[in-house]
């Protein structure tokens, strides 16, 4: 199977069976989202959106996050992953959004790469969810299930994920790919039991492939599938 055979198979999969992927994290305009990303690091979003009613019940615009301090946030943060840590980056992401932006989530990438907490993966996730942009966000999901899959090769970083992905997948279809692949990998290609006999794309895996032939012993190491 060529590479182009296989993502063009695999795409056609998700396409007739998940025509519609969107972000399972709550939010209402693109200051919520932005903070519900930057909360969702190495946690869940069902966590994640157990969380955030309340912190912006308290904290509604980016101003009022931006006025009050680390400490006041903490306490509506505490039951996340890096609550302290992240509670910082929501005070200074908001008083960045209203000294350098006007109280508004800036949408271009490079700015919201400046702001505190914020990355090359949640300015792409912000790009594609709130602005449509034709950029694939990659975190562990999709660098996980790239790799098993055979969409990517020898890819060490989320950035080398990010382009050899964007290079296969038709420019349109990349902010849904991204919500595919995250999916994907949440409740099926799951990282230490994948669901292979319940997946729909298994025909064209290479770690469905080399599983039937080795056994699962041989196809546990992620290392191993990127070679």
């Amino acid at each position: 199977m060529t590479l182009k055979e296989r993502y063009s198979a695999i795409i056609g999969w998700f396409e007739s069976n998940m025509p519609t992927a969107e972000t399972e994290l709550h939010y209402r305009n693109p200051f919520e989202l932005l903070v519900a990303v930057v909360l969702s690091a190495q946690c869940t979003d069902k966590r994640v959106n157990m969380t955030t009613p309340a912190l912006f019940e308290a904290f509604p615009t980016a101003q009022a996050m931006a006025e009050a301090s680390a400490d006041d946030i903490l306490p509506y943060v505490k039951s996340i992953s890096y609550p302290n840590s992240k509670a910082k980056h929501l005070a200074g992401l908001s008083r960045m959004i209203c000294e350098r932006f006007g109280g508004e989530v800036p949408s271009d990438a490079a700015d919201l790469q400046s702001l505190p907490g914020v990355g090359r993966k949640t300015a792409n996730v912000m790009g594609s969810v709130v602005w449509g942009r034709e950029v694939m966000a990659v975190d562990t999901h999709v660098f996980r299930v790239s790799a098993r899959m055979g969409l990517t090769r020898g890819a060490k970083t989320p950035l080398q994920t990010e382009l050899q992905l964007e290079k296969h997948i038709p420019s349109h279809l990349l902010p849904k790919a991204h919500h595919w692949l995250i999916l994907h990998g949440r409740y099926v290609c799951t990282a230490r039991a994948p669901k292979c006999n319940e997946c729909g794309v298994s025909p064209w895996c290479r770690h469905f492939a080399r599983a039937r032939i080795y056994g699962k012993e041989s196809t546990a190491s992620e290392r191993e599938l990127n070679q």
